[in-house]
């Protein structure tokens, strides 16, 4: 057996062990406080999940998200269908979307408080900046990529405008879509988490800041993993439903 076919055999999860396993030797012997043991951590993690307080900042948190998603998507996809048709639209709005999604957004966010208040507010605005513009992106891309021989078939046999947008043009931008969503969680659970931190008064931004200020390296750690772990089911959820559907990539 070749050390290639060897690799190939190996499974996807073991860099994790790998990398658990160190972090546990680093956090028992390399002398470090900042570092507690991952057995520690994991431990704590458990905890953690099953306090009042955490499940208070998980439903602040989620609800926060859930929101600024849902207007992301309410805005996004109508905003990139109308630049992938309307050339005039495109023109328009392709310098903003461009500015936004390369823009340190992170710098945004203390400028929004004042004007949205220091609280839930103020970070559902962030998850929305965060995530809107690569839904545009994606959106515009899937619609322009839609084969215009498909256009012209429907066309051919008599279907309207709206019938050719929705059932030519928007399940042939389908696959794009799905994209941009699942890169839009990806952003929106950025903006969710940092948000809070710099408001550092509710949500998981409340707890990081407690535990950072009482040196409670093992809960902070712990949270930090649960929130990568929470991120990583939800992003994995949406790759799903983009999975199922890549078959509409292939009629274009």
């Amino acid at each position: 057996m070749t050390p290639r076919s060897l690799l190939d055999r190996v499974p996807s999860g073991l860099s994790l062990v790998v990398w658990a396993a160190v972090w546990e030797l680093i956090g028992r012997f390399g002398g470090v406080d900042l570092i507690p043991p991952m057995s520690s951590i994991a431990v704590k993690a458990v905890e953690i999940v099953q306090t009042d307080s955490f499940l208070e900042a998980l439903a602040v948190t989620a609800q926060a998200f859930g929101i600024g998603m849902a207007l992301a998507i309410v805005v996004g996809i109508p905003l990139g269908v109308a630049m992938g048709v309307w050339r005039p639209a495109e023109k328009l709005l392709n310098v903003w979307v461009n500015i936004f999604i390369s823009a340190p957004l992170t710098a945004l966010v203390p400028a929004l408080m004042p004007l949205l208040g220091i609280g839930q507010t103020t970070v559902i605005a962030t998850v929305f900046l965060f995530a809107v513009w690569v839904l545009v992106i994606d959106t515009q891309a899937g619609i322009r990529h839609v084969g215009s021989s498909l256009v012209d078939m429907a066309r051919l046999f008599g279907g309207t405008r709206t019938q050719i947008f929705f059932k030519v043009l928007l399940p042939g931008a389908l696959p794009e879509i799905l994209t941009g969503l699942r890169l839009a969680v990806v952003r929106g659970v950025k903006g969710v988490v940092i948000g809070q931190i710099i408001i550092a008064l509710l949500g998981f931004g409340e707890l990081f800041e407690l535990y950072l200020q009482n040196f409670l390296m093992e809960e902070f750690w712990a949270l930090v993993f649960v929130v990568f772990a929470l991120a990583f089911v939800l992003v994995e959820a949406v790759g799903v439903v983009e999975r199922r559907f890549d078959f509409y990539a292939g009629s274009r």
